[in-house]
């Protein structure tokens, strides 16, 4: 991975969490799984006694995720980033494919238990579901 580049991408992602001022960005975590085309990117708001789960933006997110992922220059990529935001910094951490148990293949609950590793045993949030116009089949644009 070219340092520049990385770098620069790693702020994008910090710019776009930061897009969500309802929250202060301090107490964020993203955690995002990743592979070829894929990306499924998770933000998590730690507030005090509970954590709060915020729907990402796909387009922007899912875009400077997979630009950062394919920045890479080695291989195995790695397969998911935790980034988390805390007194107005950032750290990333990049987790390969060997570093995760395979029997650990439930991302609901791994991606639970590395809120819980950075935010403590609190309860997640999760709002309703979008408003969606077409009684929950998915639409798309051409």
């Amino acid at each position: 991975m070219k340092n520049n580049e990385t770098e620069h991408l790693l702020v994008k992602i910090g710019h776009i969490l930061a897009v969500d001022t309802e929250y202060p960005p301090d107490g964020t975590l993203l955690y995002a799984r990743l592979d070829h085309a894929y990306v499924s990117p998770a933000i998590f708001k730690h507030l005090g006694n509970q954590i709060l789960y915020r729907w990402p933006d796909l387009d922007a997110l899912g875009d400077a995720l997979l630009e950062l992922w394919e920045a890479q220059d080695s291989e195995p990529r790695w397969a998911e980033i935790e980034y988390l935001v805390e007194n107005g910094r950032f750290t990333a951490t990049y987790i390969y494919p060997d570093e995760i148990d395979p029997e650990d293949d439930d991302t609901f609950n791994r991606r639970d238990r590395i809120v819980r590793k950075y935010f403590g045993d609190k309860p997640i949030v999760y709002p309703p579901f979008p408003p969606d116009d077409n009684d929950g089949a998915p639409t798309y644009e051409l």
